[in-house]
């Protein structure tokens, strides 16, 4: 890490303990605890590409369970990044999309999914090597 960025952060982390920062009430921390689940990116993902009915997520995300999934959706959308949709049909039919708030925030959570696929080598490798080393 360069030193502007070591910079940057503790500058951040100034301000926030500044403005009376708590851990538990961290802007970062409550916007992760549920996007950063493997479930929530997933969901997001596939929202990424068009809207979905529950159904069709069910069978894009075929390990998810509909109770997991269920609640993925219900967080994402209680964060105003996913909105449902209820259209009067018989029986009523839901679709989910990604807000507004949400396609701001998936470029983001993309660049987080292509730094992980291109440092899972070199992850993978140190940890080959701390197991190697604690063996």
């Amino acid at each position: 890490m360069d030193g502007s960025m070591g910079g940057a952060k503790a500058s951040r982390m100034e301000a926030w303990r500044a403005q009376g920062f708590e851990p538990n009430n961290c802007p970062v921390r409550q916007v992760l605890d549920h996007v950063s689940a493997k479930w929530p990116v997933l969901v997001l993902m596939e929202l990424g590409e068009e809207p979905r009915r529950f159904n069709e997520l069910l069978r894009a995300l075929p390990d998810i369970s509909k109770r997991m999934l269920t609640q993925s959706l219900r967080n994402l959308e209680r964060d105003g990044l996913v909105r449902r949709e209820v259209f009067d049909t018989k029986p009523p039919s839901v679709r989910y999309s990604l807000t507004a708030l949400g396609e701001g925030f998936l470029p983001h959570l993309l660049a987080l999914v292509d730094w992980a696929d291109a440092g899972m080598p070199q992850i993978l490798a140190a940890r080959a090597a701390f197991d190697a080393a604690s063996a």
